[in-house]
């Protein structure tokens, strides 16, 4: 019988998740991204919708790479902002981490009223594809 190994994707290059859950799972080819919040290691929060956003795609890179993938393998992004205000700095943050990327993603962008911090105002969650080993029993 084959299957493949569920594993969970905490890299250390990304400060560890709030609470009982993963920054990513890994199974069958593709990986599910947490949202993710521009949290520094420092723990320092940007300033402003574009820094955060860049932050925040640079934990993707370090998740994916994890995974043993990269943002080549994107399928779909989700993103949440806390006001319209935001919008352009997003889209412009994640126009810059796709520009190399032959296929655009699926997406989605929410305005919500607010995450865990007020200083937040982005959170990105994402979809891949990435290779991954098969284990046979």
């Amino acid at each position: 019988m084959e299957h493949t190994m569920i594993k969970s994707l905490n890299p250390t290059g990304i400060a560890p998740p709030f609470a009982k859950y993963a920054h990513g799972v890994v199974c069958d080819g593709f990986v599910a991204i947490s949202g993710q919040l521009a949290l520094g290691l420092d723990g320092q929060i940007p300033n402003g919708s574009q820094a955060q956003s860049k932050l925040i795609f640079s934990n993707i890179d370090l998740i994916l790479a994890e995974a043993g993938g990269s943002k080549k393998g994107i399928l779909r992004i989700n993103a949440y902002v806390t006001d319209r205000i935001h919008m352009d700095g997003y889209m412009t943050a994640r126009d810059a981490w796709l520009a190399e990327i032959t296929h655009l993603p699926a997406s989605t962008l929410v305005i919500v009223n607010g995450f865990t911090r007020p200083e937040f105002v982005v959170e990105i969650e994402a979809l891949a594809q990435v290779k991954q080993k098969v284990i046979k029993d």
